[in-house]
């Protein structure tokens, strides 16, 4: 039997008896991706694995339907422009296998639940989020998002006021017991990282065309 099979067999036998350290899933993610991530989406990569290390320790958290948009579709989000992108499908499985998440099940899940919410208005999407939800929704980051992308797909929402999206999601959130304040929060930051890499990529596209010219003189 090989090294490589002996430490994986030992990894599987402490993801049964006991949950993993932040470390412990690194050590693994890192055994199942062994490609250098480019450094414009390292800290991201590490982010999204270590936030799924400390969910999967919380005995109240459970996989539903909000969550598993919130990850797939952050993850799409903020990995636009990864090269090389055929890497992208092995990247979030090793993200969600290195803290004991089923990343086919995740994404089955995540690509029923925006066909249920596909082509709708707002008023029809707030009625839907409110009876398809659990009464025990446990908040984080990822469902706070995951709601969020929902809302913001409905087909009328971005042609009303920022004034009036507001008031909608704080709405539905106060209806599913969650805080506003606290989503309000993830949403900002989420949209700043968008915001942040974009503005990285032009500054590495700017230096790579500068470079180039500087290399034809």
């Amino acid at each position: 039997m090989s090294q490589h099979t002996l430490w994986l067999l030992r990894f599987t036998y402490k993801k049964v008896k006991e949950k993993l350290t932040v470390s412990d899933s690194k050590k693994l993610f890192h055994e199942q991706f062994p490609y250098v991530i480019p450094g414009l989406y390292k800290r991201i990569v590490d982010e999204m694995l270590v936030e799924l290390n400390l969910l999967n320790h919380q005995n109240e958290f459970r996989q539903d339907t909000f969550f598993c948009i919130g990850l797939t579709e952050t993850f799409k989000e903020l990995t636009k422009g990864y090269k090389p992108d055929e890497h992208l499908m092995l990247l979030f499985e090793s993200l969600c296998n290195s803290s004991n998440f089923e990343p086919k099940k995740i994404k089955e899940i995540s690509q029923k639940t925006l066909e249920d919410y596909k082509d709708k208005s707002l008023k029809e999407i707030s009625i839907l989020l409110i009876e398809k939800s659990s009464s025990n929704l446990y908040s984080s980051r990822m469902l706070n998002l995951g709601i969020y992308l929902i809302i913001s797909n409905a087909t009328d929402f971005k042609d009303i006021k920022d004034s009036e999206k507001n008031k909608t999601i704080s709405d539905i959130f106060d209806k599913l017991n969650l805080s506003f304040s606290k989503a309000e929060k993830d949403i900002g930051i989420y949209k700043n990282i968008i915001l942040r890499t974009e503005q990285a990529k032009e500054l590495l596209q700017e230096a790579k065309i500068k470079a180039n010219k500087d290399k034809n003189k």
